[in-house]
């Protein structure tokens, strides 16, 4: 029930304009058992799969199966589960994942899908639904910091009907990090503060007549969000050039791994969620021959940023999730791809209030349908909200009057939750 929001935030343009900047406001490495009384998680990074991920050349293969191609099988640690042969970092630390491989949907139609996905809600034309990192700023408010609350690395999710003040800082590439912090020489900081007021004075009829003064107060936080953001040192956190050349190695050196990276730093310096996406799943054609170096780059990626943040004691803290709009057919077609397939699909969950170490859930022997323990997009986005310890069913009521939940009529899955 919502509207596709626009995927670059809005306050772009008034950034440029008021401030001169582009930037938007705003002893085992891992523990072997994880006990009932661990703490919830208090951040997330969400790795987006644009595109829609193969479940049988990843976390779902049939070896046994025709449908199987060309992808071969490897053993991980979890005894008896498999994975597709590219995913060689994950299979190592299988006991540190969990895996939920009876994810099921009703759109096999990309944007339809993503949205779902990432909001919790179907798209509809009347309502702009938020993604997961403002929930979290709405639902678990934290004390002003100058680091933004949530990050978008790639093509982000917006704040949907719960305001400006609640949109993610938009990072468009993970190595650039925040484009033209700085003042262009001419704009000194009187001049500065001049502009300031003077954008304020011309703001000051309209704030009198709108109707909806939580919107145009959200503007003004964004204003002093960024402002602070760039007089602090919080935004040494966005550039990659402070890390050491290993640890950039370490990740792959690639955009998605130094999104995930990226994130890492963020979490680290106080950021609550950070979504890297990372795109090209959609292999209708020459499946075999395209995807391992896709897979390649997102294990390097995904499993660098499991090791490093237990290796910084910051895993029980953060919450990962691996997400994607749909699974594909198991029949290869006519191009040696895989095509849309809603019906089952893979996803993984790590870190900071999950029972790692299990896969949930099972389809049948081509991973065509569900067979065991179906999870709906709703479910799964029960579980993350009980993982951060989110009330999934607080109501929140939009502008137009209609109350949504977190949840959205989600239950959690007991058994992937500590």
């Amino acid at each position: 029930m919502s509207d596709h929001f626009s995927r670059r935030v809005m306050m772009e343009r008034a950034a440029k304009a008021c401030l001169g900047v582009s930037v938007l406001p705003m002893s085992n490495l891992f523990s072997a058992v994880q006990t009932e009384g661990a703490k919830k998680a208090k951040a997330v990074i969400y790795l987006y799969m644009n595109g829609a991920m193969s479940q049988i050349d990843t976390f779902d293969p049939k070896p046994d199966s025709d449908v199987q191609g060309d992808t071969g099988v490897i053993r991980t640690k979890i005894p008896s589960v498999q994975f597709g042969e590219s995913l060689k970092g994950l299979a190592s630390i299988a006991d540190q994942i969990a895996v939920v491989r009876s994810m099921y949907t009703e759109t096999g139609v990309h944007e339809n899908g993503e949205y779902l996905m990432k909001t919790n809600y179907k798209k509809i034309a009347t309502t702009a639904h938020p993604g997961l990192g403002p929930w979290m700023q709405k639902l678990k408010p934290r004390p002003p910091r100058d680091i933004p609350p949530s990050v978008a690395v790639g093509q982000g999710t917006g704040p949907g009907f719960l305001g400006a003040n609640y949109a993610p800082v938009p990072i468009a590439d993970p190595r650039q990090g925040l484009q033209n912090t700085k003042s262009p020489g001419y704009l000194k900081d009187r001049d500065f503060r001049i502009r300031m007021r003077l954008s304020h004075d011309l703001d000051k009829k309209f704030r009198v007549k709108s109707r909806n003064s939580e919107q145009v107060n959200g503007y003004d936080d964004i204003y002093r969000d960024t402002l602070r953001l760039l007089k602090g040192d919080d935004l040494k956190a966005f550039d990659l050039k402070q890390e050491e050349k290993k640890v950039r190695a370490a990740y792959g050196s690639t955009r998605f791994g130094d999104g995930c990276l990226l994130a890492r730093r963020l979490v680290q310096k106080g950021v609550r969620f950070v979504e890297v996406n990372m795109g090209g799943w959609d292999l209708h054609n020459y499946l075999f021959r395209d995807m391992p170096a896709k897979l390649e780059e997102f294990d390097k990626g995904v499993t660098s940023l499991l090791k490093d943040l237990a290796s910084k004691r910051m895993l029980d803290d953060v919450l990962v999730v691996v997400g994607t709009e749909f699974g594909r057919k198991p029949t290869i077609n006519q191009n040696y791809g895989r095509d849309h397939h809603p019906s089952a699909f893979s996803c993984v969950l790590a870190g900071g209030g999950i029972r790692t170490g299990q896969v949930y859930g099972a389809t049948d022997e081509e991973s065509a349908n569900v067979e065991e323990n179906e999870v709906s997009v709703q479910d799964f986005y029960a579980t993350i909200a009980a993982a951060l310890g989110l009330p999934l069913d607080k109501e929140i009521v939009s502008p137009d009057g209609r109350p949504f939940t977190i949840a959205n009529g989600g239950e959690p899955v007991k058994e992937l939750l500590l």
